[in-house]
């Protein structure tokens, strides 16, 4: 296994470079360990070394770790999300970062209702277009969040989105950029249950970038765990 400690010890240390090269507080910006296909050891040894967020991409792999691992965090469902896992999502996550329907979004409400639960939720944006990508066009996301704001039981907090992948990550700032625009865009309304806070962008090959153009999270894989074996 990697030796996730170091790891994350260097990521830490290029975040706050970024940070404050960018003229930003380092204390703004948190490192989620995309945790999909890793194993309890690998995860129980990202959460020893200071990881506090964990992002998951499917259900039934997060309720079978959740299982298993005691140690306090964060969770994250950073993968797309079914209307029918809804139920099972709200049990398990803090956050839902792929909120990407207003469908999905009464899904979320209904069942934080039941639970006397406020759902803690970003919307992902499909900046690219790029069919094989989920999340939502930018020029839905308005009505998304007006949607949204009758809604009892949810909170829509921040922004998640995946650019395309580019050999130079300078290739991919101009989305992180369109992603911090469009919330300051989005904050402008004072809609009722929306206080777009955190920029979700930004991953192992790409992230410096993201800091730099506002990100608060950066969802680390490869970086953190080392490359996956299967």
């Amino acid at each position: 296994m990697a030796d996730v400690g170091a790891n994350y010890q260097n990521i830490i240390g290029r975040i706050r470079e970024a940070a404050v090269t960018a003229g930003r507080d380092p204390s703004e910006i948190k490192l989620l360990a995309a945790a999909k296909s890793q194993s309890i050891e690998a995860m129980q040894a990202v959460m020893a070394a200071g990881v506090k967020l964990i992002g998951e991409n499917y259900v039934q792999e997060a309720q079978a770790k959740k299982r298993a691992i005691r140690e306090p965090a964060e969770w994250h469902m950073i993968g797309h999300l079914q209307r029918n896992k809804a139920k099972a999502a709200v049990e398990l996550f803090d956050v839902i970062e792929s909120l990407d329907s207003a469908a999905l979004a009464r899904e979320l409400d209904k069942e934080g209702a039941r639970r006397g639960k406020i759902v803690r939720a970003f919307i992902e944006v499909n900046l690219s277009g790029e069919a094989n990508k989920t999340g939502i066009a930018k020029h839905q996301v308005k009505s998304l969040l007006e949607d949204a704001a009758a809604l009892a039981h949810i909170v829509i907090a921040g922004l998640m989105t995946v650019p395309p992948f580019r050999e130079d990550p300078e290739e991919v700032r101009p989305y992180f950029r369109e992603l911090r625009q469009l919330r300051t865009e989005l904050n402008d309304l004072r809609l009722a249950n929306v206080a777009l806070t955190d920029l979700s962008m930004g991953m192992t090959h790409d992230y410096l970038v993201a800091i730099e153009e506002g990100a608060t999270i950066v969802r680390i894989g490869t970086a953190l765990f080392g490359p996956r074996s299967v």
